[in-house]
């Protein structure tokens, strides 16, 4: 286990005790947060730029627009999604240039405009169509604290701004201000998502933590760089949009870097599967999902007599018996996998998720000596875009 709420089970590999070693001397060090600033907003120390009273002047909207790219809105609709049963809000999400989207209204929403910079031009883009469209909504900014285009036209819309902390880049930002304001408008417990300092006491945890990112190194150092997440559960879907972004951006540098592949199963087992079987070496997978307690079951009153074994089956004993099927092929085939198999959907639950998969990425920048913060390309091709269209 995990941890009570998480079934995991690691890679078949055999582990390299040497860096193993490097790992935990790294993980247990007693500066874990003084050297990485942005594992402070995984406590339930973070001090939020806003305050509950902030918060008791915005809280009775029923419907709310959330305006972002990437690290900016990819955490919130992972918490949307995965706990969208506790949530009674109407969330819409634009985290992409796509006009035809933007409706007008004359229902009174509240807008989040999240970009850490304060120049996201698609944001901006976004944000500017908004303003032409449903013109009585309140607006409500997060970015940081500097001459930035969303501060002036904070300034000028006399709306509210949020701090963005410097310290802590786009895709490490689910847990700070610029999901858990958004969490907390859901009608979640903030403190509920705060794991950090209980999963570094959990020695278990520690233990699976450190043969997960040995494993995945030794992976990526022998030429399998692919990492392919066969998705079992519709609702983590963007908790997996995600984490792509986490580990593309963080370790994609200097040649080297990992391939997060979604697929969506199972589904992809008429699309992809024969090609995870029979193709190139050249991936490690990562199967994910869900106990489900309540589930739609057969009724076998139109089928054949074949099919009788059916009667009485829920939909999620047949998923997962097609997960249990293909993880023992994948045996069979000796082919790389971990198993994660979450029995709830609560606040603690995604939490958990969000500080193991953070932890992964920046250990393993370690291992690959590689800038786990920086994304210098992209920088490239906003200033590409900025000279076309200037």
């Amino acid at each position: 286990m995990l941890t009570p709420n998480i079934k995991f089970r690691n890679f078949i590999i055999k582990k390299n005790n040497k860096i193993k070693k490097k790992i935990k001397i790294e993980i247990l060090s007693k500066d874990l947060i003084k050297k990485y600033p942005l594992l402070l907003s995984l406590t339930d120390r973070y001090q939020y730029s806003y305050s509950k009273k902030n918060l008791s002047k915005i809280k009775n909207y029923s419907e709310i627009n959330l305006i972002g790219m990437g690290g900016s809105i990819l955490g919130t609709e992972a918490i949307y999604d995965f706990l969208k049963h506790k949530i009674k809000k109407k969330f819409n999400f634009f985290n992409n240039i796509q006009p035809k989207k933007f409706s007008k209204s004359v229902k009174k929403k509240l807008n989040i405009i999240v970009s850490k910079s304060g120049n996201t031009l698609e944001t901006i883009s976004n944000f500017n169509l908004m303003l032409q469209k449903q013109k009585k909504n309140q607006n409500i900014f997060i970015c940081e604290k500097r001459n930035n285009f969303l501060n002036l036209l904070a300034e000028k819309l006399k709306s509210e701004v949020f701090e963005h902390k410097n310290y802590i880049g786009g895709r490490y930002s689910v847990l700070s201000e610029v999901g858990m304001l958004p969490a907390e408008l859901m009608g979640l417990n903030e403190k509920k998502f705060k794991r950090l300092n209980y999963l570094l006491k959990n020695k278990k945890f520690i233990s699976l933590l450190i043969d997960n990112v040995s494993s995945i190194y030794h992976h990526v150092i022998t030429g399998k760089k692919n990492s392919i997440i066969l998705n079992y559960d519709g609702q983590s879907e963007n908790l997996f949009k995600w984490y792509q972004q986490l580990v593309a951006e963080s370790l994609g540098k200097k040649g080297n870097g990992i391939l997060p592949i979604i697929s969506s199963m199972p589904k992809d087992n008429h699309s992809l599967l024969q090609l995870y079987l029979d193709g190139p070496k050249n991936n490690f997978y990562t199967f994910f999902n869900v106990r489900e307690k309540k589930s739609p079951k057969f009724k076998m009153s139109n089928f054949f007599v074949k099919f009788k074994y059916l009667e009485n089956k829920s939909f999620y004993q047949i998923l997962n018996s097609q997960k249990s099927a293909t993880e023992k092929v994948f045996l069979k085939k000796k082919i790389p996998f971990r198993t994660f198999e979450v029995f709830n959907r609560t606040e603690e639950v995604l939490g958990e998720l969000f500080c193991f998969f953070i932890l992964e990425t920046i250990l393993l920048g370690n291992l690959l000596r590689i800038n786990p913060f920086d994304q210098p390309s992209v920088e490239l091709i906003k200033t590409e875009t900025s000279k076309i269209l200037n």
